[in-house]
């Protein structure tokens, strides 16, 4: 029983850590996808290639501490309400990485963040969709 419980508060902490690096991997690819499409000319919307420069300008932030903190929340009650739903680790994470902007505007320092484009916020959401259902593939379903 001590054997199950230390096995689980050492792959919890694994598990969310490559949840986080499957969500930074498909923001960075898709991402970039989203920007080469946007210079090729697939888009004609120039709100849209601009929400991704932002959004790549401001990446220190989104690459800040600040990112994991609302996926750690979803972390955190999931396993404490034993939630074992992948619905809910899914629709948490794309709700968790979607909340970084807005956080990130209301503890900016000096400079201010602009709410980004619409393909940024699908950008965002599938990537924290993503993190969430490895998260509950690894970690969630047993908790």
């Amino acid at each position: 029983m001590v054997w199950r419980t230390l096995g689980r508060l050492i792959w919890i902490p694994v598990a969310f850590l490559l949840a986080a690096l499957l969500t930074a991997l498909v923001v960075v690819t898709l991402g970039l996808e989203r920007i080469t499409q946007a210079i090729g000319g697939k888009w004609q919307d120039s709100d849209s290639l601009a929400g991704l420069y932002a959004l790549v300008l401001q990446g220190e932030r989104l690459l800040s501490g600040l990112t994991l903190v609302p996926a750690l929340g979803v972390v955190i009650v999931g396993a404490a309400a034993r939630i074992r739903s992948s619905l809910y680790y899914i629709l948490g994470g794309g709700a968790a990485v979607v909340a970084v902007p807005l956080l990130a505007s209301l503890g900016g320092t000096g400079g201010t963040l602009q709410m980004p484009a619409a393909p940024v916020w699908q950008v965002l959401a599938t990537a924290g969709f993503a993190g969430g259902w490895l998260y509950w593939l690894l970690a969630g379903r047993r908790a």
